[in-house]
């Protein structure tokens, strides 16, 4: 079975216990590369999803001219 995708929520609620963990005095330097690096593929999916938002908005607006926001 495929796991579901995250929603923006998810993700940043996500971003923010990466963050913690990364803070914490109790993480270990090699925990720490593993977290960073769960981090950063969040990040990534974030900006992802956040880019195919903003298409979707300027193609909902887009009858003939294109409306910034």
């Amino acid at each position: 079975m495929a796991e579901r995708e995250l929603t923006l929520k998810e993700a940043f609620a996500k971003l923010d216990e990466v963050t913690k963990k990364l803070e914490s005095a109790d993480i270990s330097l090699e925990d720490s590369f593993l977290v960073y690096q769960e981090g950063m593929q969040l990040l990534k999916y974030c900006s992802e999803s956040i880019d195919k938002v903003e298409k979707k908005v300027l193609l909902l607006n887009g009858e003939g001219t294109l409306n910034e926001f």
